[in-house]
């Protein structure tokens, strides 16, 4: 029988500020993304992956999870070099499968559709795109929302899901899966995070909508809503009294670590989902919303 792991409470986190962006090898604590407890099932077995931002976080996790479940798993990523070695050599430990690692901006079109085409030479197909890269970054007053930061925060969290979805379209068919990234803030709004907040509405309905017209196509399409996650963007982006004890807002008293949120993604790509779509699937820590 496995033990039961301890996850961190907030009396473990301490205050800290790192540079954006923040590699995860910096972070004290470090992130739980390593799956140790994790029992898998076969059940990605012969599916090809491609998940964004997933050099460190929530998207390591997942895509250690999907080699496991028996995945070929590429990931996308935009500056940290040293976190997505890390997250190629994690997969390739843990997962015992060899890792695509693509560079590039999901701003950009161009380098989603590179990196799509890339995906579908190095193992003939695709079956499901996570769309998870996001950009964020706090203010306390509105009037300190720079134009610049406004934008890079929709064209990344909005757009960068709407180009990675048109670039991957052609290769899907019925019985893939398309996973979006949310946020429980996207329902809720955040004072300190408008901008964020917004775009991360878009996405919810973009989610619904998509699902919506790709439903004669069988191709399904969901959200994962997380809550608060320890992940370098929360030291990077945070102010530092925030970071500190960090986060008792829902009913566990406590944020998730990255492993805790990777089965939603296992689920919603599997055949165990085969009747959900169109769903904002919550892994909140009991942070409820309307």
């Amino acid at each position: 029988m496995q033990k039961q792991e301890r996850r961190p409470t907030p009396d473990d986190i301490p205050a800290q500020k790192l540079d954006y962006p923040a590699s995860q090898r910096d972070m004290e604590p470090q992130p739980d993304s390593d799956l140790s407890n994790y029992k898998p099932a076969g059940k990605l077995n012969g599916k090809v992956a491609f998940i964004t931002g997933a050099d460190s976080g929530i998207g390591r996790a997942v895509a250690i999870a999907y080699a496991l479940e028996g995945a070929e798993v590429a990931i996308f990523y935009n500056e940290n070099d040293a976190d997505a070695e890390d997250t190629k050599k994690m997969v390739k430990d843990i997962g015992n499968k060899d890792c695509l690692v693509i560079k590039g901006d999901v701003r950009n079109y161009e380098d989603c559709e590179s990196a799509i085409a890339q995906v579908v030479e190095r193992f003939g197909k695709l079956n499901i795109l996570i769309n998870n890269a996001a950009y964020q970054m706090t203010q306390k007053k509105f009037e300190d929302i720079s134009l610049e930061q406004f934008r890079r925060t929709l064209e990344t969290n909005i757009f960068g899901y709407f180009y990675m979805v048109k670039a991957a379209l052609p290769h899907l068919e019925a019985g893939d899966a398309i996973i979006n990234t949310g946020s429980v803030v996207g329902k809720m709004g955040k004072a300190m995070l408008i901008d964020y907040a917004t775009s991360k509405g878009a996405v919810h309905t973009f989610t619904k909508s998509l699902a919506l017209n790709l439903g004669e196509r069988q191709i399904r399409v969901n959200s994962v809503v997380p809550g608060p996650v320890w992940t370098p963007n929360i030291p990077a982006t945070m102010p530092v009294e925030k970071v500190d004890n960090y986060d008792t807002d829902g009913i566990i008293k406590r944020a998730a670590q990255p492993e805790e949120l990777a089965p939603a993604y296992v689920f919603l790509g599997s055949s165990d989902s085969s009747f959900v779509t169109g769903a904002l699937y919550d892994v909140t820590g009991g942070q409820l919303s309307a």
